[in-house]
């Protein structure tokens, strides 16, 4: 492995490249398996209007695309939902606050297209109660009673829901999000109990505040072994795994499927902090974060079950009022994540947010900007997410 080069993960990462016998490999890619991302296209006409419902939901963005919802049809006209606690993150978000907020949009969007269709769904969050503060259990976390309701309203963010996606790449670092767009996205949220925020290249000392905890935070993530490992346990290379699982991170670059053929690439162990796959990565997101012309953010004055949950909610309408702009969004989640060595770029953000000081918690935080056009991620189907017994 004397020469070296890189490719980029889809994620933002980048893993070292060796060249292999000698020969140096291109970077042509694998397609991406068309029914790793058949969801994408709706559900289509189904037999059970609640199917058709959750081909939507399913849509939604979740944590390292974990997609841990687990949708209960057993009692006519409702949806259960729970949680597959085999698709969590107890490292990297040891208290799952991001996991409820990944069902928190996955209720949005099922709203959203029960309201499409002329259906009110009338959500108890947590009908068996809530969750401790540090642990998340088998109760349900929601139970959906769908009535057809002549008064509904569609909503328009409906049609955005296909073309949403979480866009990683360098954003134009001189476009920043216009006026109107922004107030699109505060009206957006108002029917959750959060408070929206956002900042541009008018500040720009505070823009680079913004960046560097944003920085300093992935570095920590990257050079956290366990938190890393994580990563790696979802890290699907080539389209053979891809389909296989379609689900988590994933990488279709010719060089690291090669390199994992052969044995090369090892997600078996954490790199070392100085690997050259670390700093490459470190020095990757840092190019990326550096063209991010906007920073918004989300909090909330508590910090409970139901507010993580409808902090999601409230996400996932900023996420398609963005759409509806053409504006693209990425979480940075590195520094709202409650693990120890988190801690400082934990209360660095807090702090420039304000929240600190008025004790609210950051709930999302996010870049914003124009980008270039990306593919969908890859989803399980509506089947994969429904319990056994309801199947």
């Amino acid at each position: 492995m004397k020469r070296r080069s890189f490719i980029r993960v889809v994620g933002g990462g980048v893993i070292v490249a060796a060249t292999i016998g000698g020969v140096v490999y291109s970077g042509c890619t694998q397609s991406m398996p068309a029914g790793a991302i058949a969801a994408w296209k709706g559900p289509g006409p189904q037999d059970d209007i609640r199917r058709w419902l959750v081909g939507y939901a399913i849509l939604a963005p979740h944590s390292h695309n974990l997609q841990s919802w687990l949708v209960d049809l057993s009692i006519p006209n409702e949806i259960g939902l729970s949680c597959d606690l085999t698709r969590v993150l107890p490292q990297a978000d040891p208290y799952g606050r991001q996991i409820m907020m990944s069902h928190g949009t996955f209720l949005e969007l099922l709203d959203i297209a029960a309201r499409e269709c002329g259906l009110r769904a009338d959500i108890t969050l947590f009908p068996e109660g809530a969750f401790s503060r540090t642990k998340l259990d088998q109760r349900p976390i929601a139970q959906i009673r769908l009535s057809v309701d002549s008064s509904v309203s569609k909503d328009p963010l409906f049609a955005q829901i296909v073309f949403r996606l979480t866009n990683r790449a360098a954003y134009d670092a001189l476009r920043s999000v216009p006026v109107d767009v922004l107030q699109a996205m505060t009206e957006s949220v108002q029917a959750y109990p959060v408070q929206f925020g956002f900042i541009g290249r008018d500040q720009p000392e505070t823009l680079r505040l913004h960046r560097e905890i944003a920085n300093e935070a992935w570095a920590i993530e990257l050079t956290t072994p366990r938190v890393i490992m994580e990563t790696y346990n979802v890290l699907r290379v080539g389209a053979a795994e891809i389909d296989q699982h379609r689900d988590g991170l994933y990488v279709l670059d010719r060089i690291p499927i090669l390199m994992n053929q052969v044995g090369l690439f090892d997600r078996s162990k954490p790199p070392a902090p100085n690997d050259y796959a670390t700093t490459s990565q470190i020095a990757s997101f840092a190019s990326n974060i550096n063209t991010t012309p906007n920073f918004l953010w989300l909090t909330s004055a508590s910090n409970d079950r139901v507010t993580q949950v409808n902090a999601g909610r409230a996400y996932m309408r900023l996420q398609l009022a963005a759409t509806a702009a053409g504006i693209s969004l990425q979480p940075l989640s590195q520094a709202l994540q409650e693990y120890p060595e988190q801690a400082s770029t934990y209360a660095k953000i807090h702090r420039l947010l304000d929240a600190a000081q008025t004790h609210r918690t950051v709930q999302m935080w996010v870049r914003a900007g124009y980008a270039p056009q990306i593919g969908p991620a890859p989803r399980r189907g509506v089947e994969a997410q429904l319990l056994s017994a309801s199947a």
